[in-house]
């Protein structure tokens, strides 16, 4: 009896005539285009991967940092985190205040000297007015009748400042890894449009961190001047210079050596052990005999640091006692079964 074709057999009969009579294989998906970033060659980063990767770290310890102050302010369960480091001009960062934002202003502080260089932070309205609503007995809710153009009053903005100060005062905290720095608070600009803080052109830093509580989002932007960072990075490597040079010569064989022959280093020769009544030693004199209950071949022992490196044999060299090196004791185990044995 003749085999009965399947309606799936005949469809797949059909498809591969169409098709040329070949058993074509299905066409892989193609793997998305990888992104990069364009690079202005007109406008070169001033700033190395490493830099940001740096900065990238201390702010991350930050974001700690301003989770647990948050946290015990607000006492709320709130999560703080960084997510992104980048270099921008300042005018990115000025264009995308809105009128009415209020900007903070601090300075840095680096060893004693105040930079004139003002160091900005942006807090987003709904997270400020949350902390604000949590710290005057609220539950920080404020989503639902918060308006788009909230403009902050006399009362906000003394609560704001006193919780920017807070802010501002730890943010020295997370550098203490790399260099001792503080950061000043200076003042609250309300209408930063109308005054020129730092230059348009001038490059900047763009730390933008996230904030989360259970009701109510907010973000905390901090614009670090390029002037201002080039003064810390050029510290840290001036901080740094002693400990690689003190680490290059700690790893230089011939320092190492010279520093060892410069050195003192006390031997002591054992010539036997002996146990006496406190009565003979009292009434030793001079020209007494003590017998060692050694043969006149017997090894010397030499000490070192109070361990057992080497032993020999009593001689004379140049009209002077010495002790000829018979053998090294190179291994920890071995020193140790030598005394043992004695």
């Amino acid at each position: 009896m003749p085999e009965v074709l399947s309606q799936a057999q005949i469809d797949a009969l059909l498809n591969s005539m169409n098709g040329g009579g070949s058993d074509a294989e299905p066409k892989k998906e193609e793997a998305p285009e990888k992104k990069y970033r364009k690079y202005d060659f007109s406008d070169p980063r001033k700033f190395t991967k490493d830099r940001l990767k740096m900065l990238n770290g201390i702010f991350e310890n930050y974001s700690r940092v301003l989770n647990t102050r948050v946290n015990g302010l607000a006492r709320e369960t709130c999560e703080v985190e960084v997510e992104t480091v980048e270099e921008h001009r300042y005018f990115d960062f000025a264009n995308a205040l809105m009128d009415g934002t209020v900007l903070t202003v601090s300075y840095l502080n680096l060893q004693g000297q105040q930079d004139d260089t003002p160091v900005l932070m942006y807090l987003s309205t709904p997270f400020m007015v949350s902390m604000m609503d949590r710290l005057t007995g609220g539950d920080g809710d404020v989503m639902s009748y918060l308006p788009d153009d909230y403009t902050y009053t006399e009362l906000d903005l003394k609560l704001y400042e006193s919780l920017v100060r807070d802010f501002v005062s730890v943010m020295g905290r997370s550098w203490e890894n790399y260099i001792p720095l503080n950061f000043d608070f200076g003042r609250i600009e309300t209408n930063p449009s109308l005054v020129q803080l730092i230059g348009m052109d001038e490059t900047v830093v763009m730390v933008d961190m996230m904030v989360k509580f259970p009701n109510v989002e907010g973000r905390i932007s901090i614009c670090l001047p390029g002037v201002t960072l080039t003064k810390i990075f050029t510290a840290i490597d001036v901080a740094k210079a002693p400990a690689k040079k003190l680490i290059l010569d700690e790893e230089s064989p011939g320092d190492i050596m010279d520093n060892l022959r410069e050195s003192t280093l006390e031997i002591q020769a054992e010539l036997a052990r002996t146990t006496l009544r406190l009565g003979d030693i009292y009434r030793l004199n001079v020209g007494d005999v003590i017998d060692l209950n050694q043969k006149q071949d017997t090894p010397i022992y030499l000490r070192i640091g109070g361990q057992q490196w080497f032993d020999g044999l009593m001689g004379v060299s140049e009209k002077k006692i010495a002790v000829k090196i018979k053998e090294v004791y190179h291994n920890a185990e071995r020193r140790g079964l030598v005394e043992n044995e004695q």
